[in-house]
């Protein structure tokens, strides 16, 4: 009975050892596949007051200019230099718009893959919704011309205020003052709630 009761020990034992023994789990690293949506930026269309040609968006950067010592708010040299910009802008824009056009004109490829047709499908309308925004800039760009002719150019449209020199050479086609802008988008925000 002895010899039993030490077997029992040496088995229980053992069972002790095998239940205290930490079991190892196998792990597996599975790769985790990350999504990548590129997401297509529009370019912006923006004067801004310097002497060279912008090697990013291919717009004319313009040179700003420098009020004259005792020279009165639009003065003929004043207006000059604005329907210069924007004359050049326009032009510009133009020149833009029909490279547009021959270049869909000549990239009608039919592709065989539905990806690829989709890419380039996405890729065009991105492309003339950007010349339907130069396009709308481009009759901004009149009714500005016309406002010079009419004298009415350089004076905001709400308060009659100036405009200014600084934020015409920013934005030339801008028909509101700072002040009267700044109201409007508040307003703008109060709607969209």
């Amino acid at each position: 009975m002895a010899a039993k009761k030490s077997l029992m020990e040496k088995a229980m034992a053992a069972a002790k050892k095998v239940i205290a023994k930490p079991v190892a789990k196998k792990v597996v690293a599975k790769p985790v596949a990350k999504k990548v949506v590129a997401k297509p930026v529009a370019k912006k269309v923006v004067a801004k007051p310097v002497a060279k040609k912008s090697s990013s968006s291919g717009l004319k950067e313009f040179r700003s200019y420098t009020p004259k010592a005792g020279e009165k708010y639009m003065s003929k040299s004043q207006l000059k230099h604005f329907i210069k910009i924007l004359n050049d802008w326009k032009i510009e824009l133009s020149h833009d718009i029909d490279r547009t056009v021959s270049h869909m004109q000549d990239d009608v490829t039919s592709y065989a893959d539905p990806n690829d047709r989709a890419s380039q499908e996405s890729d065009m309308a991105l492309e003339l919704r950007n010349r339907d925004r130069e396009r709308k800039l481009i009759k901004k760009i009149n009714d500005t011309l016309r406002m010079i002719d009419s004298d009415d150019y350089g004076y905001c449209n709400q308060c009659g205020e100036e405009i200014g020199l600084n934020r015409l050479q920013a934005r030339p086609t801008a028909t509101l003052c700072i002040d009267c802008k700044t109201l409007d988008e508040i307003r703008e925000k109060q709607m969209a709630k």
